[in-house]
Formats: C-alpha cells, structure tokens, sequence
C-alpha cells in the first residue's frame, strides 16, 4: 500500500523520537552526513535477529566512513528497557528509537522488521527495502544495502532503488 511512505528521490519526512535512555534523535539533525540508515528492528523477530550481527557489522564498517545509523522499533509491545538490552546483548551500538504508536512506521508506510531505509545528505530517499537477500547468511547473492551504500558514498547513483523487505510484521497499535 503506497497511500503514505515514500517512493526513491522522495524527501522522506522528519521525525524525532527517544532512544532506549531518553536521549531525543531528530532526523533533521544528521542532515549532510554521507548517508543515514534507518532500520525498523524487533527484539523478538526471529528475521530482525537473524540479522543482528550483520547490523552490528555494516555499523562497524560505516560508521566510520561518518555514516549515521538508526534503529527503529515500532513494535507496540517492545518496551525500551527492552530494547536497550537487547541492543547490549547484541553488540547493536547504533541508538534504536522507540517508535511510540507506531507514528513514524505508518509515515514511513514500513511493514516489517527488518526493513531499511537509506537515506542521502538531504534526506532524500535512495534505496528501500531488504538488508540482503537472504535471512540466512551462507545464502546471501545480493548484498542490496552495502551496494547501495558503496554507490551512494562514491558519489554514483543508486542502481538498485528498491527490493522486496521480508520479515515480521510490524505489531502495530490500531488507531
């Protein structure tokens, strides 16, 4: 359903929510960073974490190149003492917001956990969907979100936009 998100080259909308110690994070603010990559994440998604160590290491391997990451959970029944251990029992150094009624996710129209946005400088949008291609990580032939990466941070366009994000549904709070 297309009737809210954003489609690639769209400016994608502002936001600011708390991660798991209360600090505010608005997106705005990381405005001219090379890159900025949200990821709605789950503490109980069997999908989501069967990708946090390959989150913790695309964080290892760009943050460094100034690349600004950001977990989203939008799930109603995660709490954020929760997410906040299950981020130290992970190794996911990167803030994870804690969506409160899934505000953000329906702006986004995001679904299901994991599921990426990756965004330009201006927050435009350059690229959607899986972090790669296969939930288990001896399977993986294509590596959509560091080939998107490697292209955006080169200065290229974004060859592939937009792929099909699989995982949990997002277990939103119905307004």
């Amino acid at each position: 359903s297309f009737a809210q998100g954003f489609q690639p080259g769209d400016k994608v909308a502002d936001f600011t929510l708390a991660d798991a110690a209360g600090k505010s994070h608005k997106l705005s603010d990381y405005t001219g960073k090379p890159a900025i990559v949200l990821i709605y994440v789950s503490t109980v998604c069997p999908v989501s974490n069967a990708y946090n160590e390959r989150m913790a290491a695309l964080y290892n391997d760009y943050s460094g190149k100034n690349v600004v990451f950001l977990g989203i959970n939008s799930n109603k029944k995660e709490t954020p003492a929760e997410i906040a251990q299950h981020a130290k029992s992970n190794g996911l150094k990167f803030p994870i917001l804690k969506d409160e009624n899934n505000v953000v996710a329906d702006q986004y129209d995001a679904t299901v956990t994991p599921e990426v946005y990756l965004l330009d400088g201006n927050l435009t949008l350059q690229y959607h969907g899986n972090i790669d291609d296969s939930q288990r990580p001896n399977q993986v032939k294509q590596n959509s979100l560091r080939n998107a990466l490697d292209e955006l941070l080169a200065g290229k366009p974004v060859s592939e936009k937009s792929t099909k994000a699989f995982g949990c549904s997002i277990k939103r709070n119905r307004k």
